[in-house]
């Protein structure tokens, strides 16, 4: 009841705890806060803050239009209502050296448990899309030994993502992951790999644990979490699925209650009253309330 319980220090310290094991963790993307309870009640390990669908959520496309600020603030009112470790996309970072050592500290402020930055330039991507470009690997070890430099607290986690393997080839992202973790990032992201044998090459090659991006409509298969454990992942996250969902359930609820005057046809397939005042814990607001307005005026004056 109003939020979370878990410390953000120990949400941290879990983290680090699930990257060190041995069995692969699930990450799915959190639209907003609710979304993030439904995440922990359903068992999930951790909740993953997309880039992409916060911008898509603000009627934007994917390329860098955000500010450091608005996504901060998303990701602190995200992490204040979840137990798990939250992992949030900070794009590039947002500006030079300083600017990135920055951002590690503003997210550490807001209560996430670690973030990714990626090599693209500006302005970027979608990670499934053609046409990207990535920095200079010197440009990206500046912004991860910044971003390490900035870290105050040590078990906030800093992933490396690589965009190279569409523009440069295999070897050469694996080449930049080993680049970036020796400047300093805990985790490697290798972005839009084509099938399991790369993941599992990528695994092979880096002293890091890999980070598989389960989404839809992309480059890569829709594994499931038993063959990219096999091929050597150790966290996989699903940005936009909860958002591909939620905007498909609305557009046919919409399109019903056009078309039929009603919304009646469609109240079976709504979360229902009891249901999310269930999810938000409503009746230990009111509890509080009870304990808190439990006097009386009755005898002063």
């Amino acid at each position: 009841m109003l939020g979370a319980i878990t410390p953000a220090h120990d949400r941290r310290r879990r983290f680090r705890e699930l990257l060190a094991g041995e069995e692969i963790v699930q990450f799915p993307g959190a639209i907003n806060p609710l979304n993030a309870q439904l995440i922990e009640q359903s068992g999930f390990e951790g909740v993953y803050i997309s880039g992409g669908a916060f911008s898509a959520a603000q009627g934007l496309p994917d390329i860098g239009l955000t500010t450091l600020t608005e996504v901060v603030d998303h990701g602190r009112n995200i992490s204040r209502v979840t137990n798990l470790p939250t992992f949030i996309d900070a794009d590039t970072g947002w500006g030079e050296a300083m600017n990135v050592a920055r951002t590690v500290q503003e997210f550490e402020d807001a209560g996430l448990s670690g973030l990714h930055l990626e090599d693209q330039v500006n302005p970027k991507r979608c990670g499934h899309l053609d046409g990207k470009e990535v920095v200079s690997t010197a440009e990206m070890v500046k912004r991860i030994s910044a971003a390490a430099k900035g870290r105050r607290d040590e078990n906030f986690v800093i992933c490396a993502r690589t965009d190279a393997r569409a523009g440069e080839g295999l070897d050469a992202a694996i080449e930049r992951a080993k680049a970036y973790i020796d400047a300093g990032a805990d985790m490697i992201f290798p972005e839009a790999m084509r099938d399991l044998g790369e993941f599992e090459t990528f695994a092979e090659a880096v002293d890091a644990p890999i980070l598989a991006n389960m989404t839809e409509f992309g480059k890569s298969e829709l594994f499931t979490t038993e063959q990219l454990k096999s091929a050597g992942v150790r966290l996989v996250i699903y940005p936009v699925t909860t958002l591909r969902l939620a905007m498909g359930a609305i557009r046919d609820g919409l399109q019903a209650i056009r078309a039929e005057g009603t919304q009646a046809s469609v109240v079976d397939r709504m979360q229902t009253r009891a249901d999310l005042y269930e999810t938000i814990d409503y009746g230990a607001y009111n509890e509080f309330d009870a304990d808190v307005f439990n006097f009386s005026q009755e005898g002063h004056k």
